[in-house]
Parts: structure tokens; sequence; C-alpha cells
């Protein structure tokens, strides 16, 4: 969970990505291994699958990341899938979608000051915090033409994290699983979302395209649905929206 995570900054520094999100890993399993730690648990991201050939993706579809960021995790992932047939090391690599919204008591959040995720700037520019909210292209092959994600809320991903662990624990076998709610929301439909939630009418300005960013990326989650059981709780964008936003309300 300690990897590097934005994209257009993986381009601008890929040695800052490799190193710590490949190099760093390597070390540290490294280790695990010298200390018999055999049971791992892997942060990965939906970006290893670059610009999909369809859409849902599932766990089987190749890997072709289109960024350092992207590249870094699935060669970790190639690292653990190594190491499980070397040694009797066992991992489960999560594929995280877009995560965002909050602990409902507003207990812990979002706290990164320079944070890049969509709902997070755009809920600071409704605080008046940033001048105004930048969507980075208008251009995709999508509906309204900005970029599409599956958004899922992190307390259905800390559940993904808990039942991998169980899983690992009673002797489950090496898997990958995909972590999202299936279906997308455009950049445009998130920014509405937001203005509605929080009754604030932001600017916002459309600028050109960010490199390294797929038109679409949406999970298939019946993986995890079917083999460990996760059964999502909070698959609602307002909901998403309205926890992240009182927890930004709160560390205003």
């Amino acid at each position: 969970m300690a990897a590097f995570i934005v994209v257009d900054e993986s381009i601008r520094e890929p040695l800052k990505y490799y190193g710590n999100n490949f190099v760093n890993a390597v070390n540290l399993l490294e280790i695990c291994l010298e200390h018999q730690v055999k049971k791992v648990i892997f942060s990965s991201t939906a970006a290893v699958y670059g610009i999909p050939e369809k859409i849902p993706v599932t766990e089987d579809m190749p890997l072709l990341p289109i960024n350092p960021y992207g590249a870094s995790k699935a060669m970790v992932e190639h690292l653990l899938g190594d190491l499980s047939l070397s040694n009797d090391l066992r991992y489960v690599s999560l594929r995280y979608f877009n995560v965002a919204g909050a602990d409902r008591l507003s207990r812990i959040g979002q706290a990164r000051k320079d944070a890049t995720h969509l709902i997070t700037v755009s809920l600071r520019t409704a605080l008046g915090r940033y001048d105004r909210l930048n969507i980075f292209g208008t251009d995709y092959p999508t509906a309204d033409g900005t970029c599409i994600r599956d958004y899922i809320h992190v307390d259905d991903l800390s559940e993904a994290h808990v039942l991998a662990l169980d899983y690992l624990a009673a002797g489950g076998s090496s898997r990958i699983y995909n972590c999202g709610y299936g279906h997308g929301y455009s950049v445009r439909e998130v920014m509405d979302k937001v203005k509605e939630v929080t009754r604030i009418d932001f600017p916002v300005q459309y600028v050109e395209r960010r490199p390294g960013d797929p038109p679409a990326l949406i999970a298939d989650t019946s993986r995890i649905r079917k083999e460990l059981g996760w059964a999502p709780q909070y698959d609602d964008l307002e909901y998403i929206i309205k926890t992240a936003w009182d927890w930004e309300k709160k560390c205003h």
C-alpha cells in the first residue's frame, strides 16, 4: 500500500515510480521470504489493463499498461506470480478501480494535501481551496466526451481486504480480483453530482487531456463476489460523495 499513484506524475518521473513501486516491492518481498512471511495482499490497480479491448474488464484480460504507474504495478504482479511458483508464498492481488468516499462517521478520509482524485479535488474546489476544477479532455470516445471510471467506496474496498486475508489464512491459493462496482460514471456526471450534493456551483475549466488516461475503465467483479462472497454495501455515487464531503468539511 506504499506505492506512488499519480498517473501523469509517473510519466514525468518514471524512475521515481519504478524505484518505489517495483524496486521497493522487490526489497520488501525479499525480507518477507527471509522472515517466513508467506501470505501477501497486494494493492494493485485497474491501470494494469491500459486501454482494454472490451468493457467491463475481467481479471484474465491482458495487462497492457499505458503509463509507468500501471506498468510498475503490473511488474509486481508478475513478480508475485513467479514467487508463488518458486516458493510457498501465496498472495491476493486486489486491482483497485477508483477508490473514493470516507468513513460514514468522518473518522478517517482522504488526507493527502495534494490529492489528485476527481471527487476530492471537486469537493475542495467547492470549499474554495482551489479557484476552479480542471476537467482533462472532452474528446474521449464516450457519451459526453469525458473519461468514465468505476468508483468504489473505501469501506467496501476495506471489506475486500478482510475477505482476502481470511481466504489466505484458510489456505487459499494465489488469486487476483478486480475491486469495483461494475459500472461507471463520466467526469461530467461526477462533477454534476458533486455540485448537487454540495449545493455549490463552483467554477470549471475544460483543458487538454492528461497523458496516460484511458477513456474508460469498468470492472467485472463476478470473480470476487463468487469466490470471496464479497457483497458491497455502498454502491451509490451520492453516498460516496456525501461521505467525502462530510470529511472535507470537517478538515477544512
